[in-house]
């Protein structure tokens, strides 16, 4: 039997993975760039005066300080990278409809539960609702502050508050007149905690029955589309 003539897609490494991901950074964060690379050497060299004044003579311990120094630099410049190379991607999507479903299913973690699909849509003024589960309770976040989309606001928060009763609900405008996409996850985490993990996973399932047949959202709603559309425990 012949062999498949069709070529095989190879997963990029992690090492080529991370070239990629520092190359978009740099080319729209030069300032991140800088602050890697300084989170990067300050370590090393905080290591090399060290040994100067604990060390003197003593190569071995020299060796060790500075080894050490370039492993906590890597950490420090990988943990930079990972938060300037997110800074960046939300940024590109600033002002895009449904770049909140984007960003609430990538950067919340723990005990969120998000999807990235709306649970409101109008689809004769376009305007959406998201929603996020996690120790503040339920969080609706909109894109618009149009009178149709206080509309659409109010209509999931009374629903919520219907099946939900005890729950706080929160709200969060992202764009004009209110806070900016990249602000979106701390001003989440800011929030005041109120529910334990078992709550959340309660009011996630209580919440579920809200779930009606999906009107028809068009092509591009969620311009970069990160998780396919599901709640999932972060």
């Amino acid at each position: 039997m012949a062999k498949s003539s069709e070529p095989t897609t190879k997963e990029p490494g992690r090492f080529r993975q991370l070239v990629d991901v520092f190359k978009m950074t740099a080319k729209y964060d030069k300032a991140g760039v800088v602050m890697i690379a300084a989170v990067f050497v300050l370590p090393i060299v905080l290591a090399i005066v060290l040994s100067i004044f604990l060390y003197p003579g003593n190569w071995l311990m020299w060796i060790l300080s500075i080894v050490l120094g370039i492993l906590f630099g890597v950490l420090l410049a990988m943990l930079m990278l990972n938060r300037r190379a997110e800074k960046v991607a939300f940024d590109q999507l600033e002002g895009r409809q449904g770049a909140v479903g984007a960003v609430i299913t990538s950067a919340l973690r723990g005990k969120w539960r998000t999807s990235d699909m709306p649970v409101a849509f109008n689809p004769k003024t376009q305007d959406l609702v998201f929603r996020a589960i996690g120790k503040p309770g339920v969080v609706l976040i909109t894109e618009s502050n149009s009178a149709a989309s206080k509309r659409l606001l109010n209509d999931e928060r009374k629903k919520t508050q219907r099946l939900v009763p005890t729950v706080p609900v929160h709200h969060v405008l992202v764009g004009e007149g209110g806070i900016k996409l990249t602000e979106l996850k701390s001003a989440m985490k800011k929030l005041p905690k109120q529910l334990r993990k078992d709550e959340i996973l309660a009011v996630d399932t209580r919440l579920a029955s809200l779930k009606r047949d999906q009107m028809p959202i068009p092509k591009g709603i969620d311009p970069n589309r990160i998780r396919s559309s599901r709640s999932q425990m972060r």
